[in-house]
């Protein structure tokens, strides 16, 4: 039992744990630190090395509160503090503690360095470390790492590390600093500052209140973007901080009084910037939100390094982390291919490309908006945007457009056929394709691309002719994981990489490790075990046992299995096509019955219990006609189907009301949830699950939860835009409600579709959950990267029939599989590199030809429209022949014949209903007589007014 003298040493170290993480060196410490292990050492000597010096700092403090003490421990803590030179954390320890204005003031000096750093690093390292040394801001030791970081990685990363020691030194370190600037002669930087003009280097010394400082993140304490520093700073500081006196003829301050103001002011304008609160692009919140005056972005070592090429002209795919600022790189490429082309003299065109519509408005604000809009043009284009139609005068008037990949290919496809309203790819002198991994086989960033590639081949025979080739942009493509394309052995991996390479005309693939910067989660995989009893589900499995004996159906799997899964949709296939209706409508239930049993095993019974019951009262409901001489044809099955649930509902719902019978891996999720928000200060996660519909149930389940509500857990939902589920989806504005308020802290538990895992701006998180969904590596590498906080985990929690610890496992092979395919395709020689991706371009120019003379063979031998007849998926009834579908807009397919209006009745769509530019979905249609529901219905915006049609999918 530890002594009172120890209690209290421990409560002393634990109050002040947040400021010691930021202040403590850890490397440097364990030399002076002898009351830790050797075995700790070394354990707390890695954590440094893998994960950084914070985490590296908490394992640390935890070596040395761990009991038992030794005698005379705290002392030796504190001495090791000194010797180690970290005297602002020895002084905590003894509680010699400035007053609170003074550390007021020295947090603004330290928030200054902040934000100034991408100027500073700019410094004559040498000079200013010898300086800062002399005058005791940084130790020997310190010296000599900066000397090292100079040597090995150059000037900038020297000064970096410069300033990191610097701000961790006593109060007082700000004005020697300054003072070192102005005998260095580095004048500019000295006046950026907060130096004086006027000031010559005999003259006044700036001096300050013995400022204490803040616990400011090593890591975080000098990378930031430059954005954040001038979007920042208000004209009326910069004309305080660039007057040509020493004292100010309109305020009369001298410089001292002067150097205060200005600090004083910086405090008013940086006042909610906390000194943790960096992005994980290295950037100030303010930086983000509002646009920078004069921008000139700042790049990481390893972000610069991976633009490189790019910034050479060079077509490239960037790989990074989830995280990691992929495209803040894009944004510094663009600005500089933007601003080469005006130096040059001719104009430039960049068109960003975004796979889905929410990205485009965040790219847009969030990052080429702030970063270009005093220099350039930005605008911004969706499907769900007026914009749309007036694409071609937008590229036209605009530097920048941001838009989805299906936009500009509508309009280079209208050029292709000779429409005045299309777009070219001489046109443009740069493309970013965002997620650029999706650029193969019918994709959308394919189609562009193969556009591309075409041009690319048509100009070698050009130059040949000695005819002047066709310009095309610079190709930039940006992903987090390439993926392996399904591959089990390197060698197809290899393959695919390249094959997504030749896509887009790389000439390198571009990946860096972010080194300290990258922050790789705690993997933690959950399993479950089967119920021991589990009476609701074999209610549902006898249901469907009498459903097949009705159908004669005999399946060879386990019900509610996957397998199970493509088996009865295969048969509702086949049952549609040969007008089986007796077999269809028991397939069609037996889908919802196997769906109801994957629910009881993800979610609560009563959710699988409410699936079930909705389903069956609207099914009734379709069945029963309000008006009473309307004659609704009800076949014998759906007669037994009724009666089956009917006589069954009474049983289920009890069942489902009792908590005795939950799944396992609801437990897990529970347990889980309580362990990430009982264990940290302040909790933030993500739970990843496969339905729009567990994702809507979980949300509801946590908030219901008395548990989770005391400790503090606000749970919310984000789920898909799509309309090809029957859950309602989300629009733009209700996910970006959602994410506003995850991000402010309102909502701390976020519970979401895979819509979340690629692209969308997600703020940093300290725990991951995968609940009984695993897809790809590609999926995993995003999910992963969504723990971007120090010390996140990474769990994933099994759910029956979902198999995913085995997929992690083999997704964890692929990725191990990806980086080596990656290695080995940079380690090409650059001659055998373009060769092979010549080959690939080849192949895919050749199958596309192949491709495109089969299609027109076959439209060739193409039935006769009359001869395609069209019936009623429910009973059969003739509906039209394929004389009466036309299409419209080059995509929807449609039947706008008066006879066909006599045939359904409309119901209302209220979970898909939107108006667009030239279509709004209004309703659904059901056939008269089974009230079979059959397809949207659309009212089309043509020349001659709003027409009722018919869309089939």
């Amino acid at each position: 039992m530890a002594s009172p003298a120890d209690e209290t040493c421990e409560r002393l170290i634990e109050d002040f744990r947040p400021r010691l993480r930021q202040h403590i060196v850890v490397e440097q410490l364990l030399d002076h630190l002898d009351l830790i292990r050797s075995d700790q050492r070394e354990q707390i000597r890695q954590r440094a090395r893998a994960e950084g010096n914070i985490a590296a700092a908490d394992l640390l403090i935890n070596a040395v509160t761990g009991r038992p003490h030794a005698p005379g421990w705290f002392r030796a803590f504190v001495d090791a503090l000194s010797n180690a030179g970290c005297d602002y954390a020895a002084d905590l320890m003894q509680d010699n503690l400035p007053k609170p204005e003074v550390e007021e003031e020295n947090d603004s000096c330290v928030r200054l360095i902040q934000l100034l750093s991408p100027s500073l690093v700019e410094m004559k390292t040498d000079d200013v470390g010898l300086h800062c040394f002399s005058e005791g801001l940084i130790t020997q030791e310190d010296s000599e790492i900066i000397k090292a970081e100079v040597t090995s990685r150059g000037s900038r990363c020297g000064a970096r590390e410069l300033l990191r020691c610097i701000v961790r030194g006593r109060p007082g370190w700000f004005s020697k600093f300054l003072h070192i600037l102005r005998e260095t002669e580095h004048q500019a930087l000295y006046e950026l500052t907060g130096g004086s003009p006027g000031s010559d280097k005999q003259g006044t010394d700036e001096k300050l209140p013995p400022p204490r400082d803040e616990p400011a993140g090593s890591e975080a304490a000098t990378e930031t973007s430059p954005a954040a520093s001038e979007s920042c700073l208000s004209p009326k500081l910069a004309a305080i901080g660039v007057t040509d006196d020493p004292q100010d003829e309109s305020t009369g301050l001298t410089d001292t009084e002067h150097l205060s103001s200005m600090i004083n002011i910086r405090k008013y304008i940086f006042r909610d910037v906390s000194c943790n609160s960096w992005d994980s692009n290295g950037t100030a919140p303010a930086a983000a939100a509002g646009g920078p005056e004069n921008t000139d972005i700042g790049l990481r070592d390893y972000q610069m390094d991976v633009a490189r090429p790019a910034l050479e002209g060079k077509n490239i795919i960037i790989c990074l982390p989830t995280g990691s600022g992929k495209t803040r790189v894009a944004v510094y490429i663009t600005r500089k291919h933007l601003d080469g082309r005006r130096a040059e003299g001719q104009p430039g065109k960049v068109v960003v490309l975004v796979n889905k519509i929410p990205l485009v408005e965040q790219h847009y604000s969030a990052e080429f908006l702030p970063f270009l809009k005093h220099s350039y043009k930005v605008e911004r284009v969706s499907g769900d945007c007026q914009l749309k139609i007036s694409f071609t005068e937008i590229v036209k008037k605009n530097d920048v457009i941001i838009c989805t990949a299906q936009i500009l290919e509508n309009f280079l496809e209208r050029s292709n056929k000779g429409e005045d309203e299309g777009v070219n790819l001489s046109d443009l002198t740069l493309i970013v394709i965002d997620e650029c991994h999706h650029t193969q086989k019918g994709d959308v960033y394919n189609h562009i691309m193969m556009r591309y590639l075409r041009q690319k081949s048509n100009n070698t025979k050009l130059k040949k002719e000695q005819k002047e080739p066709v310009p095309l942009p610079q190709i930039l493509g940006l992903t987090a994981s390439p993926g392996v394309g399904g591959a089990t052995k390197l060698e197809k991996a290899e393959q695919h990489i390249l094959r997504i390479c030749a896509n887009l005309d790389a000439s390198k693939i571009m990946t860096r490790s972010p080194g300290k910067y990258k922050k790789e989660p705690r993997k933690i995989t959950l399993t479950v075990e089967d119920r021991k009893e589990d009476p609701f589900g074999d209610v549902i499995k006898n249901i469907m046992n009498a459903i097949h004996t009705h159908a004669q159906l005999s399946p060879s799997c386990d019900l509610g299995s996957q397998n199970y899964e493509q088996w009865i949709v295969e048969k509702e296939r086949k049952a549609a096509t040969g007008e089986d209706h007796k077999v269809r409508v028991c397939a069609e239930y037996l889908r919802k019955y196997s769906e109801g049993l994957n629910l009881s095993n993800t979610i609560r019974m009563c959710d699988a219990f409410s699936f079930l019951n909705e389903y069956y009262e609207k099914e009734i409901k379709r069945k029963t006609s309000p008006d009473e001489e309307q004659f609704i044809q009800i076949t014998e099955t759906e007669r037994f189907l009724f009666n089956l649930f009917k006589e069954n509902k009474e049983e289920l719902q009890r069942l489902a009301e009792n908590p005795h019978y939950e799944n396992d891996s609801l437990s897990k999720l529970k347990s889980t949830i309580l362990h990430e928000f009982s264990s940290r200060e302040e909790a933030r996660g993500i739970i990843f699950t496969k339905t729009r519909r567990s994702a809507i149930a979980l949300s509801q389940w946590i908030q219901g939860n008395s548990k989770c509500a005391d400790i503090g857990v606000k749970a919310s939902y984000v789920i898909g835009g799509g309309a090809q589920s029957v859950v309602k989806p989300m629009t733009s504005a209700e996910q970006k409600d959602v994410l506003t308020k995850f991000r402010n802290g309102d909502v701390n538990m976020l519970i979401a579709t895979t819509v979340a895992e690629e692209g969308l701006d997600i703020p940093a998180c300290n725990f991951v959950i995968r609940y009984g969904l695993v897809t790809n590596e590609i999926s995993m590498v995003q999910a992963e990267g969504r723990g971007r906080a120090e010390d996140s985990s990474y769990t994933v929690v099994d759910v029956k029939n979902s198999g995913v610890t085995e997929k992690e496992r083999v997704n964890e092979y692929r990725k191990i599989m990806m980086d080596k395919a990656i290695d080995k395709i940079r380690a090409l020689k650059q001659e055998d590199y373009e060769k092979r991706i010549y080959e690939f371009q080849f192949q895919a120019i050749t199958e596309e030809k192949v491709r495109k003379k089969k299609k027109k063979q076959k439209e060739m031998k193409s039935e006769n429209p009359s001869d395609v007849k069209f019936s009623c998926r429910g009973c059969s009834k003739h509906v039209c022949t394929g004389e009466d579908i036309q299409i419209i807009e080059n995509m929807h397919r449609v039947n706008v014949t008066s006879q066909f209006s006599q045939l359904y009745i409309q119901r209302e769509n209220t979970s898909l209903q939107e108006r667009l530019i030239d279509y709004e979905t209004n309703s659904f249609i059901e056939c008269k007589d089974c009230r079979q529901t059959c397809k949207l219905h659309i009212a089309w915006q043509n020349s001659e007014g709003l027409v009722s049609v018919i869309k089939y999918n």
